[in-house]
């Protein structure tokens, strides 16, 4: 038995702290916002892992016949290591028995959102490699090779697959949020407000208020937004530590797209006081700190051991910020880490080596190239950004011309996107 890493295979991204105590596949009441283990709700759980499929990226693990792999993070301790290495070994006794293979799958997909470690993909991903192409599966099989699927930027696939588990059993919320969030991703917003109605009828008024608020932000309405979520994450039902991961994330959301920087911040900074190891929430809050300019308490959330690549190259602004001598290394860090992605020929696209490319500064027209081609699957308001600021900088503002549509279309706004895209609508002639 060897507790290390192992050969990596291609990438996603998405983070949340997950304890594995329970790794058989999630029942009604067991699965709401961030995969909360208490039996209330059912069904916001995916939104915070949804709505930001695609943020950060590692390599991913293909484990070896022989290897059985132990969770290498400090959180994976006594019980939690001990669940996933009986879960493995109970799948590797018969690597085509179903429902061993779903129970691996799902642990190692919920130890990738721990920390933001996504190298579990492609654990996953080999545990459900004899059922890959098949049509008929039972709606556990259809759930988890969408969201193994979706790691892997099949947005499409996952959908299907989504609605293949929804047919099967309608009764099952984490399905229909799992499918809102990428209906969500991918900008189909009509097709997102259905799955939302479907769970505040299906899961209760409070279920169906979350998605509603997020869409609300997500569609130029984050004032309304506001309240709602404010009301929800005082909710007695709603105090479990991966349920107020998700509320916090999207309520400090709200706040920012509204330009209320402010308090933003401060949602973000008491939810990582109280949940350090919350890295969507870390994340969001390094990257708003260096946009505001406040580039110590950036570098200090971003900075770790062993950070993300997200992470990094938050550490790496910061650093540029501060002029604290230590860009260098940070910069040579990131480089280091899209040689070795590109020398194992790994071809999908993250947003931190766009952030690296454009915002940094290391390359913006091949950043350019990135962000247009990443904008044709995935329709993020941070994705947005990154295309126009690198369509500006190369001064080619047609290329970006695309998220002026998406913008008419969903009615999504934040005061950074509206400056940006009013000067890009000056280049174009259309001011």
């Amino acid at each position: 038995m060897r507790n290390r890493p192992l050969k990596p295979t291609p990438r996603i991204s998405i983070s949340m702290t997950i304890h594995l105590t329970d790794v058989v596949p999630m029942s009604a009441h067991q699965v709401l916002i961030g995969f909360r283990w208490k039996p209330y709700c059912k069904a916001l759980l995916t939104l915070v892992i949804g709505v930001s499929l695609s943020a950060w990226a590692q390599p991913r693990l293909t484990p070896s016949a022989d290897e059985v792999v132990l969770p290498a993070s400090v959180h994976a301790q006594s019980n939690q290591a001990g669940s996933l290495r009986e879960v493995e070994r109970e799948w590797r006794k018969n690597r085509n028995n179903l429902p061993a293979a779903l129970n691996y799958a799902r642990a190692v997909f919920l130890l990738g959102l721990t920390e933001g470690d996504l190298r579990w993909y492609g654990s996953a991903k080999a545990a459900l490699q004899p059922w890959w192409t098949a049509t008929t599966l039972p709606a556990d099989g259809h759930f988890l090779r969408a969201l193994v699927k979706q790691g892997f930027h099949d947005f499409k696939g996952g959908i299907d697959d989504l609605s293949a588990a929804i047919a099967i059993d309608p009764a099952q919320a984490e399905y229909w949020s799992w499918r809102f969030s990428l209906h969500l991703l991918t900008s189909n917003m009509a097709a997102a407000r259905t799955d939302c109605d479907a769970i505040g009828q299906r899961f209760g008024r409070d279920e169906g208020q979350a998605c509603a608020a997020t869409l609300m932000y997500r569609t130029g309405r984050a004032l309304q937004a506001i309240p709602v979520l404010n009301r929800l994450v005082e909710l007695p039902d709603y105090q479990g530590p991966f349920t107020q991961d998700w509320l916090r994330y999207h309520q400090g959301e709200a706040y920012r797209a509204a330009g209320q920087y402010a308090q933003a911040i401060a949602v973000w900074e008491k939810h990582v006081q109280a949940r350090p190891n919350s890295h969507l929430v870390k994340l969001t809050l390094a990257e708003l700190l260096n946009q505001q300019g406040q580039f110590a308490k950036a570098k200090r959330y971003a900075d770790a051991t062993s950070p993300t690549d997200a992470l990094l190259v938050q550490a790496l602004l910061a650093s540029r910020g501060l002029k604290d001598g230590d860009t260098q290394r940070l910069a040579d860090q990131f480089e280091s880490r899209m040689n070795n992605q590109a020398l194992r020929g790994e071809s999908l696209i993250e947003r931190p080596t766009m952030v690296y490319l454009i915002t940094y500064g290391r390359d913006n027209a091949q950043g350019l190239k990135l962000a247009a081609e990443n904008w044709s699957t995935q329709n993020e308001p941070a994705d947005a950004v990154l295309l126009v600021q690198a369509a500006l900088k190369a001064n080619q503002p047609r290329l970006a011309e695309p998220v002026l549509g998406w913008m008419a279309a969903t009615g999504y706004t934040d005061p950074v996107l509206k400056a940006l895209t009013e000067e890009l609508q000056t280049r174009l002639g259309k001011s």
